[in-house]
């Protein structure tokens, strides 16, 4: 069953595509459905916010179009048997943060279509979240050094103890003459 897992992966990524394809779709119907209820003007070509809105589908169908390009499994045409299960789109790192992307220009569309277009300026967090990855993971540690790093690091939590090594530990600290600790000068 070593396939097994290829199988699972293909399986939650058709899920994923079929969910944002439905997530599209609904976001674009829902925000286009609040702006003829709700803010009848605002569909017309010669407003700003039309425009806003038309733009806001490219990156969201770009990036939903790649996703669903790198995710789709593929199969051998005649027997159907999976050859490739496509990336895992459940992974962290630039798939994420296209899925954060996505839903941050849903969430836009959607809203300024019922609270108006002060609701675009959410569209914000997208650069400033990249300018403080960048400077949390690129900038700071060049311009700061690596003594940052290295604190940072002793201050992360240490990794768990096997079930062996928490007995030795709790026998040490009763003091029990089987375990013998080893100073270090």
């Amino acid at each position: 069953m070593a396939n097994a897992s290829a199988k699972r992966v293909a399986q939650q990524n058709a899920e994923t595509i079929k969910n944002l394809r439905n997530g599209m779709l609904g976001a674009g119907a829902l925000s286009v459905l609040l702006r003829l209820l709700l803010r009848k003007g605002s569909l017309s070509p010669s407003r700003f916010s039309f425009w806003l809105l038309v733009l806001s589908y490219l990156p969201s169908i770009f990036l939903s179009r790649y996703l669903e390009r790198i995710g789709s499994p593929r199969r051998d045409p005649t027997t159907g048997t999976l050859i490739s299960a496509g990336e895992d789109l459940a992974r962290p790192g630039i798939i994420e943060w296209a899925f954060d992307v996505i839903y941050i220009t849903w969430a836009c569309q959607v809203g300024s279509g019922a609270f108006g277009e002060w609701f675009w300026w959410l569209y914000l967090v997208i650069p400033l979240y990249a300018a403080y990855k960048l400077w949390s993971k690129a900038i700071s540690p060049m311009l700061l050094g690596r003594s940052s790093a290295s604190e940072s690091q002793a201050d992360a939590p240490q990794k768990p103890l096997s079930k062996r090594q928490e007995k030795l530990q709790k026998r040490s600290e009763r003091g029990d003459a089987r375990v013998r600790t080893k100073t270090v000068k």
